[in-house]
């Protein structure tokens, strides 16, 4: 089936489906197996700066200096940004309506962008923990979305 379309200055509009694999790395690699096979979110500690770096990064991009020591954060968190709650996000089949928000994981100095759901209301300062996927894959959607522990 063919999508192009003809505009009237004589240029064609055509979609582009590209398929790719992607080498997470050695510290993606690992922060996703964990996410997958132990459902625990670790980080990654700068020596220079002591930043405790999630996602874990294999580098510290403040100092550029390599990170070696991993740390386990969260589950919990706190919300420190947010965007508005969206019937059009992917729930995934989750039941809840989801929004995007950043999480600055207890232990954590840098913040985890992911989904918020179950949260009516959502506001900078709610504490929140992780709701890992019933079933996962070495993926970041391995935390489902992340709750509020408080109502």
């Amino acid at each position: 089936m063919n999508n192009d379309t003809m505009n009237n200055d004589g240029f064609i509009t055509a979609g582009v489906n590209l398929s790719f694999n992607y080498a997470a790395g050695e510290a993606a690699s690992r922060f996703l197996i964990a996410l997958r096979d132990e459902k625990k979110i670790w980080g990654t500690r700068c020596p220079a700066c002591q930043r405790v770096l999630v996602p874990a990064r294999s580098f510290c991009p403040r100092c550029f200096v390599d990170t070696g020591e991993w740390v386990e954060v969260g589950p919990a968190g706190t919300v420190s940004a947010f965007a508005p709650l969206s019937p059009l996000l992917p729930g995934e089949g989750l039941g809840v309506r989801v929004g995007l928000a950043l999480i600055h994981l207890d232990g954590a100095d840098t913040a985890l962008a992911h989904f918020i759901g179950e949260a009516d209301a959502p506001r900078i300062g709610l504490r929140v923990v992780a709701v890992f996927a019933e079933s996962r894959s070495g993926h970041i959607l391995d935390i489902a979305y992340f709750k509020p522990t408080e109502r």
